[in-house]
């Protein structure tokens, strides 16, 4: 499968995964300063950006997908960064394919099944009808009845585009995903454990990685470490840039 994808700079590969119904373009703003001294590569997953529309999506397809992607680059051994959704397509990856990871960051997310959340979310993007749309403020007019969040309105809209006829679409696979969200929700699959290093970093107001996960954290991924970054929620790259910056930028230096 041709993902989309976006690389920036020159060094060691650090390829970053995005979260549901997120893009690349998440990440931008911190891959060019981690360009400074990597080959930052920048994906769109499966059913999302502008990468392909399939009729699945689950952990070890997206796996695949990285691999196949990597290899289509010559890319042979790659550092590994993924947030919530892109953070379990990073462990599959690391289970399904140890050999080709230097070493792992996984942002606010565990090895663990989901009790859901975005149901609220998917319902509302569902009933949004894209014909009946002729501006973007329609849609943000429509999303705000069930969503009061501007700043979740706002990146969910991000996903919204003019089609070719002048109307409105999805970047995303909104069906797929709706069809897919128990699987988004689940476990990865992992055989054995990942011997290699790996950094988890969850945000201090977040709920995604708790106390309690620790020792699962540590079952599966035994030279795995965990840092809180203070006042973020699950968003940390849009909440602290810097201080995920410069936790990220160690824990790959050292």
């Amino acid at each position: 499968m041709l993902l989309n994808s976006k690389m920036i700079g020159q060094g060691p590969p650090l390829v970053i995964l995005h979260g549901l119904f997120g893009t690349l373009d998440n990440w931008q703003t911190l891959a060019k300063q981690w360009a400074q001294d990597y080959t930052v590569v920048l994906i769109d997953l499966r059913n999302h950006g502008r990468s392909p529309h399939v009729d699945t999506h689950d952990y070890p397809a997206m796996a695949h997908d990285v691999k196949e992607f990597l290899e289509n680059h010559f890319i042979y051994e790659t550092h590994l960064l993924g947030h919530s959704m892109g953070g379990k397509a990073a462990m599959q990856f690391a289970a399904d394919y140890p050999d080709m990871l230097a070493k792992l960051v996984v942002v606010d997310i565990a090895p663990k099944v989901y009790p859901g959340g975005h149901e609220v979310i998917l319902d509302a993007l569902s009933d949004l009808d894209l014909a009946t749309i002729t501006e973007r403020s329609e849609a943000d007019d429509h999303l705000a009845r069930r969503i009061p969040e501007p700043g979740i309105r706002q990146f969910l809209l991000k996903n919204l585009t003019r089609s070719k006829d002048g109307g409105f679409e999805w970047k995303m696979n909104l069906p797929v995903l709706l069809q897919y969200y128990t699987a988004i929700l689940d476990n990865v699959v992992m055989s054995a454990p990942y011997p290699g290093e790996t950094l988890f970093v969850r945000g201090a107001r977040s709920n995604y990685i708790e106390d309690a996960d620790v020792p699962t954290l540590q079952q599966w991924f035994p030279a795995s470490q965990l840092v809180t970054i203070p006042d973020a929620g699950h968003w940390v790259h849009a909440e602290q840039p810097d201080a995920l910056r410069d936790v990220v930028s160690e824990f790959l230096k050292n």
